[in-house]
């Protein structure tokens, strides 16, 4: 029996007692992440946001198996938040489309989710009206046409079913319950409403396809209610992500239980409090960029020089540099790379690894010497 099937549902339960010391740390490490946050300027906050949203549209299209192109979720996003960065590639349908729905479900977070709006992210998740190849019903709850909604792994013959959600002629009804639900008084702690939304959502799986992704999006819209904020400065996706095994086991396992969701809850809070924490190393990074910024604008630097610090600074930027890579990367004579190396090594910017001859290279300073 599905926990859609049993007599109670869904008026779920939980222990308060066995979530509270998680819930008391979750919302602990919420409050001084966000109090850090107020504390930076507006353009590092903006930069520090810019990377969250980032992570969190890639990683909920990864969970779902879609890899989406970083640096073109990166354009869409700060282009839409009328952020000024240049060199960002130009962004696919695809991504333009994703980035619409998590966009609205986080900075408009206090408009009510309706069934309209829903159906609005998912046309714009679907904008072909197919999904791969097939066609599917869009900006609309699902059909009966193509019968039961499971959720099923393995070979031909010797499939598993991990769920099924409920029939398309509940949809209607269930659908009505849980935006009455969402949008009605808060009742309990905004964090534990965003975990019993996301499972909720899932449950009834409305949508032919996109469940996973809206689902997410609607426990981001419920934690940026909680947080008071538009501004997103951690990832519950990318965590998810980090832990997909562990997450599809987990709606697994309570999607085959009674409405008494304590383990769901405690397993997401878990998840989310290791996100929060994830990202204050983060906001390490984003905190070292802007004090060796203030160091070097101390001094005159050159459009080469900044273009590459700036891609040393980058998350993605792997091993040192040296002269001929500097060349490649700015576009310029191997002689120039030099001379504005050495300029970068006088001023303590750039520190020399050990060895020499063609195997030179250098590195930026230490995150703690600031």
């Amino acid at each position: 029996m599905w926990i859609h099937e049993q007599q109670n549902w869904p008026n779920f339960t939980w222990d308060a007692a066995t979530l509270a010391s998680n819930l008391a740390d979750v919302r602990y490490h919420q409050g001084r992440l966000l109090g850090r946050m107020e504390g930076l300027g507006f353009e590092l906050k903006r930069e520090a946001s810019l990377g969250i949203l980032t992570n969190d549209v890639v990683k909920s299209s990864a969970i779902e198996g879609e890899n989406l192109n970083p640096e073109e979720v990166r354009s869409s996003i700060a282009r839409r938040l009328g952020l000024d960065i240049a060199g960002l590639p130009p962004t696919s349908r695809d991504v333009e489309s994703i980035v619409e729905m998590m966009l609205d479900a986080t900075q408009q977070f206090a408009k009510p989710l309706t069934k309209n709006r829903l159906w609005g992210w998912h046309a714009a998740l679907f904008p072909t009206g197919r999904s791969g190849l097939h066609r599917i019903t869009v900006g609309a709850w699902r059909s009966g046409k193509a019968g039961p909604m499971q959720v099923v792994s393995g070979p031909v013959g010797r499939e598993r079913v991990h769920f099924e959600a409920p029939g398309a002629d509940r949809l209607e009804k269930e659908m009505q319950a849980f935006l009455a639900w969402f949008e009605g008084p808060l009742d309990l702690d905004p964090v534990l409403k965003a975990g019993i939304a996301h499972l909720w959502f899932v449950t009834v799986h409305p949508f032919e396809d996109g469940n996973g992704r809206i689902g997410r999006a609607i426990a981001d819209m419920a934690l940026a209610r909680a947080d008071g904020t538009p501004d997103r400065f951690y990832s519950l996706s990318s965590q998810i992500e980090a832990e997909r095994k562990g997450y599809y086991t987990q709606l697994e396992r309570q999607q085959r239980s009674s409405p008494d969701i304590t383990g769901w809850l405690e397993w997401f809070l878990d998840c989310l409090g290791r996100a929060i924490f994830n990202a204050e190393t983060a906001l390490g990074n984003v905190l070292y960029k802007a004090q060796l910024w203030d160091i070097i604008n101390q001094g005159p630097v050159n459009e080469r020089q900044r273009l590459i610090i700036n891609r040393m600074l980058d998350d993605d930027f792997k091993g040192h540099m040296n002269t001929s890579k500097y060349a490649k990367l700015a576009k310029c004579s191997n002689d120039t790379a030099l001379r504005d190396i050495q300029e970068l090594k006088t001023r303590g910017i750039f520190i020399q690894n050990p060895g020499g001859g063609r195997s030179t290279s250098y590195r930026l300073p230490e995150k703690d010497l600031y």
